[in-house]
């Protein structure tokens, strides 16, 4: 459709114990151009073990589940299949959540209510290597956070960023994705792209969300 469209389709697992939730979601992707509903499970050991196998691009993940929650499996569905980008599903927007999400490897956080436009949008996005979080979301991750920031924690990091850099930090900071910053800054998507990269290998991290909390946390950034 797009001229942007890969060729290939992103591949992906949905994982979430509500049968009915589970199979819409994967009804409904699975008729969005250039996406493909590899896998399903229904709780997060079931989860791994799909991820593991089958290898997708992204994997839509429920935060609570029994036997295994979506957070506890999302860190070890990262290391069944590296690649993967995973989105987590919930029905709350509570920060605290947030927070544990991305500390588990999460690159988006999405409610349950969201649109299937919404949904394959996302699908999309992190696919593309980008942070999946509302402007609303970021706020609140930044205000965790600042909280947890402590003055010891204050010294600078040994490999400082450019002017650039930290202006391309501080947009990715308030939710904004690689176009709109590109729009922001008068630059193209691609130059963003290129400035997000170096930002993580200096930082040496590796998801936006991580920089942007590394930023806060060392007083990189001041929000």
């Amino acid at each position: 459709m797009d001229k942007g469209q890969p060729a290939e389709p992103i591949r992906v697992v949905v994982v979430d114990d509500h049968e009915l939730f589970r199979r819409g979601l994967t009804m409904l992707l699975g008729v969005e151009a250039g996406i493909e509903v590899v896998g399903e499970a229904g709780d997060g050991d079931e989860g791994i073990e799909v991820a593991a196998r089958v290898a997708p691009d992204v994997v839509l993940l429920d935060v609570r589940m029994p036997r295994r929650s979506g957070l506890e499996a999302c860190q070890a569905i990262k290391e069944a299949a590296p690649s993967a980008k995973i989105v987590m599903l919930t029905m709350s927007d509570e920060e605290a959540d947030l927070y544990e999400a991305v500390k588990a490897g999460a690159a988006g956080y999405l409610l349950k209510d969201s649109s299937i436009d919404e949904v394959a949008q996302a699908v999309r996005v992190v696919a593309d290597g980008q942070s999946l979080i509302s402007p609303s979301m970021a706020t609140k991750l930044i205000d965790e956070f600042k909280q947890m920031s402590r003055p010891e924690r204050a010294e600078s990091p040994r490999l400082k960023l450019t002017e650039r850099e930290l202006e391309v930090l501080g947009l990715v900071a308030e939710g904004l994705n690689n176009r709109d910053i590109a729009k922001r800054l008068f630059i193209s998507e691609n130059t963003v792209k290129n400035h997000v990269r170096n930002i993580l290998e200096k930082l040496q991290l590796h998801s936006r969300m991580e920089a942007v909390m590394y930023a806060v946390r060392e007083k990189i950034l001041e929000l």
